[in-house]
């Protein structure tokens, strides 16, 4: 441990440049401008050298990328599909289930969408959040709360609140499958503009 603080030092912006500032004091000494004092010259000189020297920087914390942070996604939704192929539900929340599955798989799919989806980090997050926390949660509390229905009938039935739920999720990722591709036709128009105004 020690060793390696010696060492990190060593290599460090204040030793190195109060090493260079007290090789101009070398220098002054072999020209004789510090006279009997070169120890005190050429101590001086490494001091501020190493005093002005700017401070080391931390090296960043290496998070993962956002096409590293689309491929974790990518396996947990695959993930989520072995869970959601065991869970038997009601047919028009089962048709709500594949709609909303179909776009989320159409946007982690590899390639230039996903390309688009990874230089937006709310994105991301929505899609990350949905796949690992929203459809979960929304079909596992359909599950838990259609056995107490069952004890208890009459009762709002769950699969109502299970069909809402997945509505609302559906409308998010096509909200955000819209601005990616509204970002898409304004990359388009602005090099359009950008070749109309290049032309004589």
């Amino acid at each position: 441990m020690a060793t390696s603080k010696v060492l990190g030092y060593l290599e460090s912006r204040k030793n190195l440049a109060g090493s260079a500032c007290g090789l101009v004091g070398l220098a002054l000494t072999f020209t004789g401008l510090a006279g009997a004092y070169w120890p005190v010259v050429v101590a001086g000189l490494y001091g501020a050298g190493a005093l002005v020297a700017p401070p080391e920087r931390p090296a960043l914390p290496d998070f993962p990328s956002p096409s590293a942070q689309l491929e974790a996604v990518r396996a947990d939704f695959q993930k989520l599909g072995g869970y959601l192929a065991d869970i038997d539900l009601p047919p028009a929340a089962a048709a709500r289930l594949t709609e909303l599955t179909g776009l989320l798989s159409a946007l982690l799919e590899p390639g230039w969408v996903a390309e688009a989806l990874a230089q937006d980090p709310e994105g991301v997050h929505t899609v990350s959040r949905a796949v690992r926390q929203d459809i979960p949660e929304a079909v596992d509390a359909f599950v838990r709360t259609r056995w107490w229905t069952r004890l208890t009938p009459g009762t709002e039935p769950p699969e109502r609140h299970l069909e809402r739920q997945l509505g609302l999720l559906h409308e998010e990722a096509g909200l955000l499958a819209s601005a990616l591709r509204d970002a898409e036709q304004r990359r388009q128009e602005s090099h359009t503009r950008y070749l109309e105004d290049r032309s004589p």
